[in-house]
């Protein structure tokens, strides 16, 4: 009786035949294939190896998942007796029809492919794009997702991590270097300028000890002299916080010891105007 069900003609098409046993064993591939890549998924992310990050580990992950999903499908094509060279010559056939429509989709999954093998970017990386700060969280075949600073997920096409000009802020050293700038009036005291500048920072928690904070004095402006306070954190991707922070403490102090932040201004003569005979 089951031998019977399981060989009945579900679809009979021309020398095609389709059977409850071909879609048996089919959720059988998709189920092992699965219980597979749950196993690898466990082996690599509770077992990794200390000299590999977790952006390496998931783009190996990736690769692993994506190959094993391509047999996983070649053998189920197969046991359902649909005929691969026949497929893939249609395939082409196709994507030849469809032509520059599906071009920048290409481009992203090719994309895709780079990132995962070339390792430039990946998961748990801070990257800058079009001067928006985020997080990726995942890389996927066509696309990837990144977090920014108010934590709003953003789907971004591969390839625009590929072809724009981004900056990898965890490829750098983790220690990474800032600036707040700070304009003060002409005749203030500068050298005590730049002892509460450096004080603020070094009493600041998020700063760095090594390399020290260090203040410049970068220039003779129209109507202010112009510091800037440079400093090295590990916060990175939260360092506009750290700014905030010097600068609500860089104006206290300064008002403290009657340090003035100029406002721009300009001043305006009239000459006399000559008198109307």
């Amino acid at each position: 009786m089951i031998k019977h069900f399981l060989e009945l003609h579900l679809i009979e098409i021309s020398n095609y035949i389709l059977t409850p046993y071909d879609i048996l064993v089919a959720f059988i591939v998709i189920l092992i294939t699965w219980s597979i890549l749950k196993l690898i998924r466990k082996i690599l992310f509770t077992r990794t190896v200390k000299n590999i990050d977790k952006g390496t580990v998931s783009s190996i992950f990736q690769l692993i998942k994506y190959l094993i999903w391509v047999v996983a499908v070649i053998i189920i094509l197969q046991t359902i007796g649909v005929n691969i060279t026949y497929l893939i010559a249609s395939s082409a056939a196709l994507l030849v029809g469809l032509g520059l429509g599906i071009q920048q989709i290409f481009n992203d999954v090719v994309s895709g492919f780079f990132l995962l093998f070339e390792g430039n970017v990946k998961v748990g990386d801070i990257v800058q794009i079009d001067n928006l700060v985020v997080t990726v969280k995942s890389i996927n075949l066509r696309t990837s997702k990144v977090e920014g600073r108010d934590n709003i997920i953003i789907i971004v096409p591969n390839s625009k991590l590929i072809s724009d000009k981004v900056i990898n802020w965890s490829t750098i050293d983790k220690n990474t270097r800032f600036a707040v700038e700070v304009g003060v009036s002409y005749g203030s005291d500068v050298k005590k300028v730049s002892e509460i500048l450096l004080s603020v920072a070094k009493n600041h928690s998020l700063i760095t000890d090594k390399p020290e904070p260090i203040v410049r004095f970068e220039d003779f402006a129209n109507s202010s002299l112009v510091f800037k306070l440079f400093f090295y954190t590990h916060e990175s991707f939260r360092v506009e916080n750290i700014k905030s922070d010097l600068r609500f403490n860089i104006y206290e102090e300064f008002a403290k010891n009657q340090i003035t932040i100029p406002f721009p201004q300009q001043d305006i003569y009239v000459k006399e105007l000559p008198k109307k005979f």
